[in-house]
């Protein structure tokens, strides 16, 4: 049966970073997987599959917030994967470049949907919490600490679309203003500020959650 033939099992919206550090003898044998599937060999190809199948199902499901459609991009972009394998030449980590490949199949569908990537009016929308000095782009320690990963979760899932794929790209997928923008088809300074109100809704939100949290 070939790997994509099976549908992805539904999952929880998940808030991870990428892959964790492997250790050398699985990063070696996941080295040899890949080569083995990049020549064609369907078995390695169903193993990459396995192995990266929910990584990319989460990512997807972060992006679009509909189980349905995440499992249909899952799919888009392991046959993505499967004509593209043999142009990967190592430049990037595998997972990098998977994930990339990922983003682009998620972005396109949001297009061919005639969805607007970045808003006007999000970018241009007031926030109470602006003031002088606030650097767009810097780290947002008010939203450090230990929150429930479920509360987390959901806030992100409720941002605006724009604020959403901002804080995905940055955030969590690790990519810099300027791929960001490139991605999105923005400029690197409404990146940042789209990422700073994104900071600002998803502290709002979390807030009010703590403060339901902890009435009597």
């Amino acid at each position: 049966m070939h790997p994509l033939s099976s549908a992805v099992e539904p999952q929880q919206t998940a808030v991870t970073v990428p892959a964790e550090e492997l250790s050398p003898a699985t990063a070696a044998a996941i080295d040899d997987t890949l080569e083995r599937a990049q020549a064609g060999d369907h078995a390695a190809f169903a193993q990459l599959y396995s192995l990266h199948k929910r990584r990319i199902y989460s990512l997807c499901l972060r992006m679009v917030g509909n189980v349905a459609e995440a499992e249909d991009l899952t799919q888009d972009a392991f046959l993505q994967l499967h004509r593209k394998i043999a142009t990967f030449r190592g430049d990037s980590s595998f997972v990098t470049w998977l994930h990339r490949l990922a983003v682009n199949v998620v972005l396109m569908h949001l297009r061919k949907k005639g969805l607007s990537l970045i808003s006007l009016d999000e970018a241009m929308e007031p926030t109470a919490d602006e003031g002088p000095g606030r650097s767009f782009g810097a780290p947002d320690l008010t939203l450090a600490g230990a929150i429930d990963r479920m509360v987390l979760q959901r806030a992100v899932a409720d941002l605006p679309p724009g604020y959403r794929l901002i804080f995905i790209l940055h955030d969590i997928e690790g990519y810099e203003h300027n791929e960001v923008a490139t991605m999105l088809d923005c400029s690197v300074g409404n990146s940042k500020s789209q990422l700073h109100k994104a900071r600002l809704r998803l502290r709002q939100m979390l807030c009010s959650e703590l403060r339901r949290e902890a009435r009597p």
